[in-house]
This record gives C-alpha cells, sequence and structure tokens, in this order.
C-alpha cells in the first residue's frame, strides 16, 4: 500500500505528466475528473488539484489540508513553488520553477531552514557571499546572509531585504546538493 507522501509524489507526477490518475489508500484518493487531477482527503475532501489539460502544468492547494507539508515536500522535488496567488476557492497557486544547477529545492518549515544554516555556519567561517544557501525573494533566489531567532520569529536576511517567518510557516529554499548530503541534518520531528 502506498503512504501518503508516495501516493501525493505519484499524483504530481501523472499530473506534470499529463497522465490520468487513480490511486487511494486508507487516507488520500488521487483521480481524474474532467481532465482534472483530483486529490481528495477522506475527511476533507479536495485538498490539491492540477488541470491536465493546459500546456504548463500548475497546482492547486488547499492550505488547511492535513497533508498541506508532504504537498509541498512532493512539489518541491518537482521544482513547483507557491507563488501566493489565492483563487476563488482559498488555494494556493504553484508554478514551476527553474532550479539552478547543482542546487536542491526544500519546502520545509522555517526551523529546518535554521538548522541547515546553523549546521552549515558552524562549519564555515569564510568571509564573503555565501552561496550554499538560497531563498527565493522577489521572484529571484538571493544567498542568505543571516538568520536571527528573536521573540518566536525567524529573521531572514538577503542581500537587500529581510524576511520575518513564524516558527511553523513553511519556507522554500535552495542547498548545495553537496551541503545537504556531506551534512546531514538528523530530524528530531516524530
Amino acid at each position: 500500500m502506498l503512504s501518503n507522501l508516495d501516493l501525493i509524489r505519484e499524483f504530481v507526477q501523472n499530473s506534470i505528466q499529463k497522465k490520468d490518475v487513480l490511486l487511494s489508500n486508507p487516507a488520500l484518493t488521487a483521480q481524474t475528473v474532467y481532465k482534472t487531477n483530483q486529490l481528495t482527503a477522506k475527511s476533507e475532501g479536495v485538498i490539491a488539484t492540477a488541470q491536465i489539460s493546459h500546456t504548463l502544468s500548475e497546482f492547486s492547494i488547499s492550505p488547511k489540508s492535513t497533508q498541506w507539508e508532504l504537498i509541498n515536500q512532493a512539489l518541491a522535488e518537482y521544482s513547483y513553488i507557491l507563488k501566493g496567488e489565492v483563487d476563488s476557492r482559498g488555494f494556493y497557486q504553484y508554478k514551476y520553477c527553474e532550479v539552478p544547477k547543482g542546487y536542491e529545492m526544500h519546502c520545509t518549515k522555517c526551523v529546518i531552514l535554521w538548522r541547515a544554516w546553523w549546521k552549515y555556519c558552524k562549519y564555515t567561517s569564510r568571509p564573503g557571499i555565501r552561496l550554499e544557501l538560497l531563498i527565493r525573494t522577489r521572484d529571484s533566489w538571493y544567498p542568505i546572509r543571516d538568520l536571527i531567532i528573536s521573540d518566536g520569529l525567524l529573521y531572514i536576511k538577503t542581500l537587500g531585504s529581510e524576511i520575518a517567518l513564524g516558527s511553523d510557516d513553511l519556507v522554500t529554499w535552495l542547498s548545495k546538493v553537496d551541503v545537504t548530503k556531506i551534512k546531514e541534518i538528523p530530524s528530531t520531528e516524530t
């Protein structure tokens, strides 16, 4: 039986390839309805859709779903990021985003980015602009200059801007492939 994450990955992959989908496990169902691939949580209703008739794949995701983090993880694996646009149903829009060569995209709670930053800074003391971790802001990828935690918020400083996020907020970021593979960050979450 497919895990929730595996089923979501299949839903995303089939939608990108413009293929019909019909998968199910005890919690989720993925199916094609009128040229739209839908992901349904049995306790929540439709939580994600993708029009397979459109030239470019776009996903609509419900932020209220209990599967929100898993869907974001799967979409990041295929280089899809949140565009910040909300449709009439309250769903967020996700579009394909080119990932620079040599980088891997992550969509995690911001505390995971902070852990990666801390672990990276612990092993690096060279001056200058660090290109090992990048964050998307103003429709471009920027190197992270500094991360600071204060009053329950994570402040991410880039060249020319600062982003404030709550500890449970999701953030899309890039890491150089070799940085995360060499210095794997153990997860303490259950």
